[in-house]
C-alpha cells in the first residue's frame, strides 16, 4: 500500500479543473494604483515630507504607554506577521489543500509569494537602511541610509501574503469573499501593532501593506512558471520511482534463446519457496544423423515425443533427502510372518 505524499495525486477520479486568477484589467488597475501608492510613500520619506513629521509625533507620543493594559496580547498577536510561524500554518493548511485537490499549485503559490516577497520587501530595506523609532539619532530626520532594516515593515508586509494568499487560492466567490476580509483584519492589526510597539514608523507600515498587496495582485505572471513547475516535480517523481522500482533482468547471451518464467515447485523437503521465477532456458536441439539400430519415421518421433513430455511432468525419482534422512526403512526387503 501506497503511503507517500503524492499517492493523492495519482487517484481517480481526476481532480476538477481549478480557476487559476487571470492578469484582468481591474487587477491591472489595482496594480497600477498600488505602485503609484507605493512610489509615493518612498518619495515622501526620501523628502522628508510631512509624513516623516506625523512618524515622530506618533513616535514620540508613545502609544505603549498610553495604553499599557493592551501590550501584553498585543506581544502575541504581533506574531501572526512574523515570517515562520505563519509559513509554517498556512503552508500545513494549503499541504492539506494539495492533497483534497491533487495538485502542487497551492503549496507552489505559497513558495512563489514568499520568494517575492523576500527579495522585493528585502533588497529596499537593504538599499534604504532606515532605523527604526527607538535607535532614532535626530528629531525630525528620515533616518535613512544608516545601516538600519525596517522601511517597509516586513511584519506588514508578511501578514498580507501569507494571510492573503488564502483568498488568492480559494476556489468559491463566498471563500473569497471571507478569506479577503479576514487577510486585511490581521495584516491591518499586524501592522497598527507595530506602531504601538514603536518598533516601526507610520510610514513603515504604509509601504508594508503597499508591497504585500503588489505580490498578490503580480501573482497571475507567475501562474504559467507555477504550472511547469508542477508538472517538472512530478516528472522528476515518477523518473525516481520507474529507478527504484523492483526488476530483475536475467542474463541472455547475445544470439541465444530468452529464458521463460515458470514458477519453481516446491521441493521434497516441504520448506517454502521463493516467489520468484526460476529461469528455465528453451534450447533448441539441432539435428543429427541417428545412429544404427535406432528406430526412424514417424513412429519413432511419436515415440519420442510422448517419452519427452512425460519425463518432462514426472518428479525426480531419487530418495528425497529431509534434514532427518531419508523416509525410507533402511532394509528394504519385505516383512515375512513368523
Amino acid at each position: 500500500m501506497r503511503t507517500d505524499f503524492f499517492a493523492r495525486l495519482d487517484r481517480e477520479p481526476e481532480p476538477p479543473k481549478m480557476e487559476i486568477p487571470r492578469m484582468s484589467r481591474t487587477r491591472l488597475a489595482l496594480f497600477g494604483g498600488t505602485s503609484a501608492f507605493y512610489l509615493a510613500i518612498v518619495v515622501a520619506v526620501l523628502a522628508s515630507t510631512w509624513l516623516v513629521a506625523l512618524d515622530w509625533k506618533l513616535m514620540l507620543f508613545r502609544p505603549y504607554e498610553q495604553w499599557p493594559e493592551q501590550h501584553a496580547f498585543l506581544d502575541y498577536f504581533v506574531v501572526l506577521g512574523q515570517r515562520g510561524p505563519t509559513a509554517v500554518m498556512v503552508a500545513a493548511w494549503l499541504g492539506w489543500r494539495s492533497w483534497r485537490q491533487h495538485t502542487l499549485r497551492p503549496l507552489l503559490a505559497l513558495g512563489a509569494a514568499l520568494l517575492l516577497l523576500n527579495v522585493t520587501v528585502g533588497a529596499v530595506k537593504i538599499g534604504l537602511g532606515r532605523l527604526g523609532p527607538h535607535y532614532a539619532t535626530q528629531i525630525g530626520s528620515a533616518e535613512l541610509f544608516a545601516g538600519g532594516d525596517i522601511f517597509p515593515s516586513g511584519h506588514t508586509a508578511n501578514a498580507v501574503v501569507t494571510w492573503g494568499i488564502l483568498a488568492y487560492l480559494a476556489t468559491t466567490p463566498r471563500a473569497r469573499r471571507y478569506l479577503s476580509a479576514l487577510s486585511a483584519v490581521v495584516s491591518l492589526g499586524v501592522g497598527l501593532t507595530t506602531v504601538y510597539l514603536g518598533t516601526h514608523w507610520l510610514s513603515d507600515v504604509l509601504l508594508g501593506w503597499a508591497a504585500g498587496l503588489l505580490i498578490l495582485l503580480g501573482l497571475p505572471w507567475c501562474e504559467p512558471l507555477i504550472g511547469r513547475a508542477e508538472a517538472w516535480i512530478l516528472g522528476v517523481r515518477e523518473q525516481w520511482r520507474t529507478r527504484r522500482a523492483p526488476g530483475r533482468s536475467l542474463p541472455v547471451a547475445a544470439g541465444g534463446p530468452r529464458p521463460a518464467m515458470v514458477p519453481q515447485r516446491a521441493t521434497d523437503t516441504g520448506r517454502p519457496e521463493d516467489a520468484a521465477c526460476e529461469p528455465v532456458a528453451t534450447v533448441a536441439t539441432t539435428s543429427t544423423r541417428p545412429s544404427q539400430g535406432s528406430a526412424t519415421g514417424p513412429a519413432a518421433s511419436t515415440r519420442t515425443t510422448t517419452h519427452d513430455r512425460s519425463r518432462a511432468h514426472t518428479r525426480s525419482e531419487r530418495t528425497p533427502v529431509t534434514p532427518s534422512g531419508s523416509r525410507r526403512p533402511p532394509h528394504s526387503r519385505p516383512l515375512t510372518g513368523g
